[in-house]
């Protein structure tokens, strides 16, 4: 009978030690998959920063065009002013 107790202990320390190992893998995961999406995070940010310099050329290519067409309106006495 004084076995009993002890193998119940170690019985349920075989218990959570198993739990913990679960416990473990699963964080593990997660924390492979944080780093997954801070890795996508850093990519998105490096695209949009390429986007907004896009946008930026698109802007003064659209000035020019703008310029050019008043010029044209002007030569061909398109407008008023």
């Amino acid at each position: 009978m004084a076995d009993e107790p002890a193998n119940l202990v170690f019985e349920y320390l075989r218990r959570i030690d198993a739990r913990l190992d679960g416990i473990e893998k699963k964080q593990d995961i997660l924390l492979d998959r944080i780093s997954s999406l801070e890795d996508q995070f850093a990519v998105m940010k490096s695209d949009l920063a390429l986007m907004r310099g896009d946008f930026a050329r698109l802007e003064h290519r659209m000035d020019n065009f703008d310029k050019r067409l008043e010029r044209i309106e002007r030569r061909l006495e398109l407008t008023d002013a």
